[in-house]
Parts: C-alpha cells; structure tokens; sequence
C-alpha cells in the first residue's frame, strides 16, 4: 500500500466530509485513513488504481481533486 494526500475542493461540512469518505471507500484498492475539509489521507495498491484515478472518481462526485505534494517535500 501506498499513501496518499489530496486536495479536495469544495467541501464545507460534514455532510461533504461524509460523501468524499463514502466516495473514497468506493474505490477498488484504498483504504481511507482521515478526511477532513479540503483533504484527504489515504492509503492504495498501485496494483489496483492509481493517484489520478482516485483524484478523477472524486470530482467525478462533485468534489474536485488532485493529489498533493507528500509531507517533507
């Protein structure tokens, strides 16, 4: 597994934080470790998806995103 951070636009509450939660455990291949107003933490098998998919399914469900620089960098 590999971890990952986006940024997710559009979220203003906990019904946002909720519905990118659901949308994120949706996708093959990831585990969610945190959500909260305008990012995400999560782990994927890069055997099973990839950053840009994740990101892509995810303003697909109204919640534009793109993955952001890892901690450090």
């Amino acid at each position: 597994m590999t971890n990952l951070r986006l940024t997710v636009e559009g979220m203003s509450c906990g019904h946002c934080v909720s519905r990118v939660h659901q949308s994120l455990s949706a996708n093959p291949g990831t585990r969610v470790l945190s959500v909260d107003v305008g990012k995400a933490t999560l782990e994927y098998d890069p055997a099973l998806t990839s950053p840009e998919t994740i990101a892509q399914r995810l303003t697909e469900a109204g919640y534009p995103a793109s993955p952001s620089a890892p901690a450090g960098s």
